[in-house]
């Protein structure tokens, strides 16, 4: 399916349309050590160390099952200085799932660290928005600036998904199924989405990389890849109003995640965010 006809339109914000409560896993698969001056757009007067962490989160219940990102495989960690803690389809098994039955797998956008590694999801189709993948297969990837944060092996990839049938595109916010939407955030690129799912403890929204860090949302200030200032600005004011408070906001990249949230018996850099966080938020 390379349409939108299945998925339904909803306004960003909107209430969800069914009461199912949703478990959500994050699952962090790699690592890079950094300074904050590096994660703040006109840098930061502290230089204090300021990690990123690399996730995919799943997000299922017993009717449906969604993987929030691919990540990216050992050759981009080898090429990019990354850490690579473990595989993405290793992090999926460690809580009881194999990637090769996943049926939807959403990509919040197409940088390297989000869409890589699609083979080891056979039986999947992608969701995209029209403006993520327009971005990353036109003009703009002609300046080095902006493609750099994209692996051009994932764009092939996913374009070969599309001419398979299995890329559903959307056009702004929509319901993926009944609990879990899509909203658009653009800024950091022009169609990145964040993923706002019911729970029981009300509705927690994957922001993904419209917020690296909860510091990038409370200080309203960019991570340094940004496309468009004013939009991430925007999609700020936009996510936050999505999320009840900031313990139901869930940045892409804060090693926070792992420290605040309650982990699973016996298993490693894994988190879930449904529950309740162990420390309730002081940002």
């Amino acid at each position: 399916m390379s349409t939108a006809a299945s998925s339904r339109p909803v306004e960003p914000g909107a209430p969800q349309s069914a009461h199912m409560h949703y478990r959500i896993y994050a699952i962090r698969y790699g690592h890079l050590d950094r300074k904050a001056a590096e994660n703040f757009l006109g840098g930061d007067d502290h230089e204090t160390d300021m990690p990123l962490d690399y996730y995919v989160w799943l997000v299922t219940n017993d009717v449906h099952t969604v993987l929030v990102d691919t990540g990216f495989d050992a050759a981009a960690a080898q090429a990019r200085g990354r850490t690579l803690l473990r595989p993405v389809a290793d992090g999926l098994a460690a809580v009881g799932i194999d990637a090769r039955t996943l049926t939807d797998v959403v990509i919040t956008h197409m940088h390297y660290d989000h869409a890589g590694g699609l083979a080891a999801f056979p039986a999947a189709r992608f969701h995209v928005q029209d403006d993520e993948l327009a971005y990353c297969t036109g003009r703009a990837m002609t300046h080095r600036h902006l493609s750099a944060p994209f692996d051009a092996q994932n764009v092939v990839d996913m374009v070969r998904r599309v001419f398979e049938g299995r890329v559903v595109f959307h056009r702004g916010a929509a319901e993926l199924h009944p609990g879990i939407t899509l909203h658009p955030l653009p800024g950091h690129t022009p169609g990145l989405q964040a993923v706002r799912v019911q729970t029981a403890r009300g509705p927690v929204v994957l922001a993904s990389d419209a917020a690296h860090f909860w510091a990038n949302l409370t200080r309203e200030t960019p991570f340094p890849i940004v496309v468009d200032i004013p939009d991430y600005l925007d999609s700020l004011r936009t996510v936050r109003a999505l999320a009840p408070s900031l313990d139901h906001l869930i940045p892409g990249h804060d090693p926070a995640v792992l420290a605040r949230f309650p982990g699973e018996a016996g298993v490693t850099d894994v988190v879930r965010l449904d529950l309740a966080p162990r420390v309730e938020s002081t940002l």
